[in-house]
């Protein structure tokens, strides 16, 4: 051991969880080490056989206010702050007959299990802890001659260090001070994340309605982006190997895909993570409808709305057999056992529903030990998105269907005759399924089917020749597009991008508009005798 260990004989305990605190009370007993602890904590401890000080003895002062005030007392936090390497902290309290703690052990008030179990605000607001956070920060500042523990985890290593009197050195203190420092931060995250949503900001402080500024929704978008997330699973790699990665999961919410169940197969990866999570968007995009969406790399190779859910997989599979191996499947209805033997002779990675059947379960588990079985009990809720930058954060609304635009019924027909009643719910299943593509987007539909997709290219045509090739080519060289009907995410620049798809037999599109060739494109569409609708509303995706 370093010389700057400093041996465990005064320590303060105060805990809410006692779980693991037995392996403590039997160090303090064996070390003989002098404690002092509250409440509950010291009830405890003293049943563990440890010979407790109760705090009010050290204070001289009773816990009052519903317990709100209990250690907020200068003999407590003297006893915390006091530098005992600094002659002069040393001389102050011995003259005002304060003993320091060379052990601080804390952990806080449960504020997110509270608000995850539905409290009322008079409740929650109980459970923001005052003392708690102050003991803490307290003896992380004075980690010079302070050891401070608020991770259960650590009791074990405290235990030993009590029991053998070796204490901790200066750097062991200060890693336990980051630890307790990164402890309070979520902590007063977590309740910042909760009041900006409880307590917006009145009207009277509303800004001058003068000024240029964009509105914006404070409660999704704060001054200061304080939120905090718990690392939950340290995941085998990232996108590839030489990466690391681990899931951090939202202390307020325990709901979710992230909190997804699984009932089967490998441990999730982060591309399975990223993959399912788009597939299952992209199928409530279509609830109440049945759907069932394929995945690969973040981009639907298949989906499709049916009668049944194993009607919705064949179709949605059909669109794409190729690159479906490897994929990813969601459903927004419970797999029946008609569906899981549908899967079952195609490689996929992952599955995901909000319900099995026992029996399809059963199957899935049995025939596809590899597969990745989630079940996630509610659709995605999220609405807010959040990308990384090189410094900084990127903080939008979630892409919903829910634009003016996004209703048939106030698109504006340019070209062609009105579409029959088939048609136009093709054409809406197309604009609902183009959502989820990334962009530059192209979507040709059947049959409330995906049958063509082009995606992510970087010019318009390219994803117009990508989805009439992928449609004829990819089931047996049938002609797909003929007949069909086919979604943009953005308006066509020129005409060149429509001339592609009416070329091959699309007699349906549905987009955005507003290019400054918006007449050309139209135009195209009519000579052609193309009906063509304007949404005014754009569904890019990057």
């Amino acid at each position: 051991m370093s010389n700057t260990a400093r041996p465990i004989k005064r320590a303060l305990v105060s805990v809410f969880h006692k779980d693991g605190i037995e392996v403590l009370a039997k160090a303090f007993v064996a070390a003989g080490t002098e404690v002092v602890s509250t409440g509950s904590t010291a009830k405890k401890l003293a049943e563990l056989g440890v010979n407790v000080t109760p705090v009010e003895q050290v204070t001289g002062f009773p816990e009052s206010l519903d317990g709100r005030v209990k250690t907020l007392d200068p003999h407590i936090h003297a006893g915390i702050l006091a530098d005992m390497t600094n002659p002069e902290h040393v001389s102050q309290l011995a003259e005002l007959g304060i003993k320091p703690f060379d052990l601080v052990v804390v952990n806080l008030y449960p504020f997110a299990d509270t608000v995850r179990s539905g409290a009322n605000e008079a409740d929650t607001i109980e459970k923001i802890d005052i003392g708690g956070p102050s003991m803490v920060r307290g003896a992380a500042k004075n980690h010079a001659t302070v050891a401070i523990v608020t991770d259960p985890a650590d009791y074990a290593l405290v235990a030993e260090r009590v029991e053998n009197g070796t204490g901790f050195t200066l750097e062991e203190r200060r890693y336990l001070a980051a630890k307790a420092f990164a402890h309070t931060a979520a902590y007063d995250a977590t309740i910042t994340e909760w009041t900006s949503k409880q307590w917006p900001k009145p009207q009277s402080f509303a800004k001058d309605e003068a000024n240029d500024e964009p509105q914006i929704d404070e409660k999704q978008f704060p001054a200061t982006f304080t939120e905090t997330w718990d690392r939950t699973h340290v995941l085998r790699y990232g996108e590839n190997p030489h990466q690391q990665a681990a899931l951090y999961l939202d202390p307020l919410n325990r709901n979710g895909f992230a909190h997804a169940e699984q009932l089967g197969g490998k441990p999730m990866s982060y591309n399975n993570y990223v993959d399912a999570d788009a597939a299952w968007r992209a199928v409530w995009d279509f609830a109440p409808q049945i759907a069932v969406a394929v995945v690969k790399h973040n981009n639907p190779c298949g989906l499709a709305l049916g009668a049944t859910v194993a009607e919705a997989h064949r179709k949605a599979h059909a669109c794409d057999p190729m690159s479906a191996y490897g994929g990813v499947i969601a459903a927004n209805s419970t797999v029946t056992l008609e569906m899981a033997e549908g899967v079952r002779p195609i490689f996929t990675e992952v599955i995901v529903a909000p319900d099995y059947e026992p029996e399809a379960l059963e199957l899935l588990q049995t025939k596809k030990k590899n597969l990745r079985i989630l079940k996630v009990a509610e659709p995605p809720k999220a609405k807010r998105q959040i990308r990384q930058i090189d410094g900084g954060l990127l903080v939008q609304s979630t892409d919903l269907i829910n634009a003016v635009g996004d209703d048939p019924d106030a698109w504006k027909l340019v070209s062609g005759e009105p579409a029959d009643a088939e048609t136009l719910k093709d054409l809406v299943f197309a604009w609902r399924a183009i959502r989820c593509v990334k962009s530059n987007a192209i979507l040709v539909a059947h049959d409330q089917a995906t049958v063509g997709i082009g995606m992510g290219q970087v010019n318009r045509v390219d994803s117009c020749n990508l989805a009439v090739e992928r449609a004829n080519t990819l089931a047996d060289g049938a002609d797909r597009t003929t007949g069909s009907v086919a979604a943009s995410d953005a308006f066509f620049p020129f005409a060149d991008g429509a001339e592609i798809l009416i070329k091959a037999g699309v007699k349906a599109i549905v987009q955005p508009g507003g290019s400054i060739r918006d007449e050309e494109v139209i135009e195209a569409a009519k000579k052609a005798g193309v009906t063509m609708y304007l949404t005014g509303t754009r569904h890019f995706f990057h």
